[in-house]
């Protein structure tokens, strides 16, 4: 995700129990992800803690690639996509996600970032030439974009509060995911593996963040961080971002692409329900408005509802 991750196989057969439990695993980690930042943002800077993120994952990436024979590719177009993947896949909305979460609840800033598939849609539209709007496509966006209007509200928008910059942070790490979506379709045609793919981003985006960090948020001159913000970065690096990775292409490999993308509409809903449990976060009845719009939305997008409740009514 990272929440959102780029597919790379195309499927829509039933999937089983033993893959709808992976799948329901998977949304509960990347919805960790939220609860995560959230212990970890009162104790720590913002590029700090996405740069520890993203080079403890890649370090726990690599370690897996080795131990199972694997390794990453050279060449120069090859390592210049990685890096260009990891900017806009990990570093950029990553950090994006952290500054919206300074201000805005664990459950909204999940919601938000499940705008990420309606933006897909418009820039495969635009970039691509197999993967056009349809009716349905942009009556899924549409009805999305509605309910990020109802969920910012235009009370926010007439004050231009931290809330709205927040918001707009977030919107901002669901364009930058689309983005990256469209551009890692370049690593099936290089023949990169989706496991170097993620390998090679999450290093490319530690070594970018790395040299900024160190001149904007001088790590060495905060007090030490509490035990909860360091077993929160833990939790980021190493459950929601290297093993998320592991079991996302354990899904893909067998369920496809289409099946997985499923995780969409479960993530928010686990991050919303940490949100409330662990950190007593409240919802506004239009963040609630916003969730249903976007997830009619998705659904409109995704096609798999309707389609089954057309052969419903012609059997």
């Amino acid at each position: 995700m990272a929440e959102t991750q780029t597919a790379q196989i195309s499927t829509s057969r039933p999937m089983s129990g033993a893959e709808w439990a992976m799948l329901a695993t998977l949304a509960a980690i990347w919805g960790c992800s939220f609860l995560f930042n959230a212990l970890a943002i009162p104790d720590l800077p913002i590029l700090l803690i996405v740069t520890l993120r993203v080079g403890l994952a890649a370090a726990a990436l690599l370690a897996f690639m080795a131990l199972s024979g694997q390794r990453l590719p050279k060449g120069r177009a090859v390592w210049t996509a990685f890096f260009t993947m990891g900017l806009f896949n990990n570093a950029l909305p990553f950090s994006l996600i952290v500054a919206g979460q300074q201000h805005i609840p664990a459950g909204v800033a999940s919601i938000l970032n499940a705008t990420t598939p309606l933006f897909t849609v418009l820039f495969a539209h635009v970039l691509t030439a197999d993967e056009r709007l349809n009716p349905g496509k942009v009556a899924g966006v549409a009805i999305g974009f509605l309910g990020v209007a109802a969920m910012i509200g235009g009370d926010a928008v007439r004050a231009l509060g931290s809330d709205l910059i927040a918001q707009l942070c977030c919107l901002g790490a669901a364009v930058s995911y689309a983005g990256a979506a469209i551009y890692g379709r370049r690593f099936r045609r290089m023949g990169v593996t989706p496991m170097a793919t993620a390998a090679g981003s999450l290093f490319g985006a530690s070594v970018l963040l790395t040299p900024v960090m160190l001149v904007i948020d001088q790590p060495w001159s905060p007090p030490a961080p509490g035990l909860t913000a360091v077993l929160a970065v833990l939790g980021l690096a190493l459950i929601s971002t290297a093993f998320a990775y592991v079991l996302y292409y354990r899904i893909l490999a067998t369920a496809g692409a289409v099946n997985v993308g499923l995780v969409t509409f479960l993530v928010p809903a686990c991050a919303i329900l940490l949100g409330i449990v662990v950190l007593g976060e409240h919802l506004a009845p239009r963040h609630v408005l916003g969730m249903v719009l976007i997830g009619m939305g998705l659904a409109a997008i995704d096609g798999r509802l309707l389609r089954r409740f057309t052969a419903w009514r012609m059997s």
